[in-house]
């Protein structure tokens, strides 16, 4: 499996975990800035939060890093949280604007 394959596996998994105030997926609602998956695959996922005292600051990122590792070809995955730039609806995806009336 190659990095892309693997890069869109780990998308599909990311699509699974939702913002519990929010019904979209983190993945739609712009959260994750990147990905990067080296040769070892170890994954390292960017990502943020729609504000910084998010009441799942904690569990979020942990929940993203477990579904990441639970992948069979990740050898490692560790999540990094950042609040720059911070999270604005210019960040959500056609889909999730659509979704939450935005549109």
């Amino acid at each position: 499996m190659n990095s892309e394959e693997l890069g869109e596996k780990i998308v599909r998994v990311l699509k699974t975990i939702y913002d519990p105030e929010i019904p979209v997926d983190i993945y739609e609602l712009g959260l994750i800035y990147d990905v990067f998956v080296n040769e070892d695959n170890d994954v390292k996922v960017i990502m943020t939060l729609t504000t910084p005292n998010c009441p799942v600051a904690e569990s979020m990122p942990l929940e993203v890093e477990e579904k990441v590792k639970s992948i069979n070809e990740v050898n490692n995955a560790k999540v990094e949280l950042t609040f720059e730039p911070p999270w604005t609806r210019d960040l959500m995806s056609e889909e999730a604007k659509l979704e939450l009336g935005f549109l």
